[in-house]
């Protein structure tokens, strides 16, 4: 993999979650954000949607210096809104699979292409970069979807996005999906992937390795029914498994996906990869001990957390073992024998197998009610 750019769709396909709704402060503190990151594209939303979705596009195209986008059926009146907004890519769309053409558009294959094809060149007169997805293209005939992406690219389309609308397809599918695509067109490829069966992430970076250059990713993979593929899975692949440089600065993830998180009111659970509070905690004895030898035991080693802007936790309950308790007590001010050390595991042990959460204020009570003495003043504490 010699690039991949990131396409962020957190403020459109994002929004679409059922029950968020960013308000335009909103939108402008993510965008800040995502753009100070370097991401390659924002997607700032979809201009024809009301006047505050226009002002909100229009603000974020004006602010930010990266590129902005704003989404376009193949209607008039949405392309209009999207040039008058400012942005400097058009993303426009339209349904390709039978089912959507006939029982969403009501509509025929003719008319979809033609559609298409007036679409793009409406966007690419003006001299605004212009994408065009098929939509539903893992459930679109396939010589269908090969004769709509060879009429774009005849149109003059800059961008062709593969979607996989319903999350229907799996990485060695996708991967021959999009090398056929770069084999019948010259423009630039994009990829869209959703996570019904938990695919999206394994999908995008397939469509990367067929030859896509960007794939579309929103923060925490927030997005219509199980969302997205999430923009922290994806650039940490890239950078981390493939070592490849994304050019976003990761050590700004963590603090990204807590404002997504914030804003879209839609918690962030705990073994989320590489954001959820679980990522780099440790609660296992025999992980925690190799962690505090080396962190690389039991953690990939080619991602760390302060890579994503993150800490590493040794959490306490019913699985903590001594190294690990040892090391906190240590960090709180404690200096234990071993037996005060296997006294003190006990009590953390059965405290956690009730189901309770160990804090640190109980670990000194622990500690205090087997009488372990503090470090003398001046003794070196590790923090």
């Amino acid at each position: 993999m010699e690039s991949a750019r990131v396409f962020d769709t957190t403020l459109r396909d994002g929004e679409q979650s059922p029950g968020t709704s960013f308000s335009y402060d909103d939108k402008r503190q993510i965008a800040a954000i995502l753009d100070e990151m370097g991401t390659h594209v924002i997607e700032a939303g979809f201009p024809v949607n009301s006047d505050a979705e226009f002002e909100a596009v229009r603000d974020i195209a004006s602010s930010t210096s990266t590129t902005t986008c704003g989404l376009a059926r193949v209607v008039d009146k949405d392309i209009d809104a999207a040039l008058d907004s400012g942005v400097e890519m058009v993303h426009t769309f339209v349904s390709t699979s039978d089912v959507q053409i006939e029982d969403s558009m009501h509509a025929t294959r003719e008319e979809v292409v033609q559609r298409a094809v007036e679409s793009v060149e409406r966007v690419t007169e003006t001299g605004t970069t212009c994408m065009f997805s098929p939509m539903d293209a893992t459930r679109t005939d396939e010589q269908f979807l090969i004769d709509v992406i060879e009429a774009v690219t005849e149109a003059g389309v800059d961008w062709i996005n593969i979607p996989d609308t319903c999350g229907v397809a799996t990485p060695t599918r996708f991967r021959a999906m999009i090398e056929k695509v770069c084999a019948h067109t010259d423009a630039r490829i994009d990829v869209h992937t959703h996570d019904d069966f938990g695919l999206a992430t394994a999908n995008a970076l397939a469509g990367i390795e067929a030859g896509a250059d960007q794939a579309q990713v929103s923060v925490n993979s927030i997005g219509e029914r199980a969302g997205n593929a999430a923009y922290e899975e994806f650039v940490m692949a890239v950078e981390s498994l493939y070592q490849t440089d994304t050019g976003i600065d990761t050590t700004r993830i963590t603090e990204l996906s807590e404002i997504v998180e914030e804003k879209s009111q839609m918690e962030t659970p705990g073994n989320k990869p590489v954001v959820g509070d679980n990522a780099f905690s440790h609660e296992s004895g025999i992980h925690a001990a190799g962690v505090i030898e080396n962190s690389d035991t039991f953690e990939p080693g080619v991602m760390t957390p302060e890579m994503v802007g993150a800490e590493r936790k040794l959490v306490m309950g019913k699985h903590t073992g001594t190294h690990s308790v040892r090391e906190r007590l240590h960090e709180r001010g404690f200096d234990p024998t071993e037996d005060q050390v296997r006294a003190v595991t006990r009590r953390v042990k059965d405290y956690g197998a009730e189901k309770r959460r160990v804090t640190v204020s109980d670990l000194e009570r622990f500690a205090e009610e087997a009488d372990v003495d503090r470090q003398q003043e001046g003794e070196e504490v590790r923090a």
